[in-house]
């Protein structure tokens, strides 16, 4: 029976949470809807699309753009509330020490993604259009651009990106439940490198300098993650020692 209670109370605190989260998404949505034509001229006058005109060949594509751009405002300004929702729901069953370090996680989390998306907007993104205009030129093809098709590119390259960004925090996150340790990194990181590598490729265009100028932060990425993790052991034995 306390049990059942227990596990009411633990819902009944996560809807609350939820709604909260939910709310504050409406209200953030609202405001996108707000300043969205503001943000999407800023975007249209930034180098990665200033050089072309952004056309629609059907009556609902600035709709949805424009909603798109709202939407994308409200899960930006969500998304800090929504981590530390998670860490609130989870805050009962940490230590203090626990509680302070993984707190940190909510804004770590969030400049991260807001570094990585920037990398794939102001790097990667007119790196790939430079890229394809060229081959556009070789060709003798007339350049007709659609906003839905700028958007569509620009959202494959930037948010993948952001979550790349994240990795730093996701092995610190599994060395602090155990299940990854530096010299288990050390030991793979040849193979990280080639998957790191993969990955670079596989969101730039074909050619060597727009390859290496997203491999490079990845593994530089990766690199920063086994100081994270390594630090993070050397704290957890030099506790045991002196506990």
């Amino acid at each position: 029976m306390d049990q059942q209670a227990e596990w009411i109370g633990h819902l009944t605190e996560l809807r609350k949470r939820l709604i909260l989260v939910v709310c504050f998404f409406t209200a953030a949505m609202i405001a996108g809807l707000y300043i969205s034509p503001a943000i999407l001229r800023t975007v249209k006058s930034l180098p990665a699309a200033s050089n072309f005109d952004w056309n629609v060949f059907g009556l609902p594509d600035g709709l949805a753009i424009y909603m798109k751009c709202a939407l994308l405002c409200a899960f930006l300004f969500t998304l800090p509330l929504l981590l530390y929702q998670i860490w609130a729901f989870v805050r009962p069953g940490l230590t203090d020490s626990e509680a302070k370090g993984t707190l940190l996680y909510v804004p770590a989390s969030f400049v991260l993604f807001l570094s990585g998306t920037s990398f794939g907007y102001t790097v990667v993104l007119p790196m790939m259009i430079k890229f394809m205009q060229q081959i556009n030129h070789n060709i003798g093809a007339a350049e007709t651009y659609g906003i839905d098709r700028y958007f569509a590119l620009l959202f494959n390259v930037v948010f993948p990106l952001g979550i790349a960004f994240e990795l730093p925090l996701v092995v610190l996150f599994l060395t602090r439940l155990g299940l990854l340790t530096p010299e288990n990194l050390k030991k793979t990181r040849k193979y990280a490198y080639i998957g790191l590598a993969v990955v670079g490729a596989s969101i730039t265009p074909p050619d060597f300098i727009s390859h290496i100028s997203v491999t490079i932060p990845l593994i530089v990425l990766f690199e920063f993650s086994i100081v994270l993790s390594t630090r993070y052991s050397r704290k957890i034995s030099l506790s045991a020692d002196t506990g």
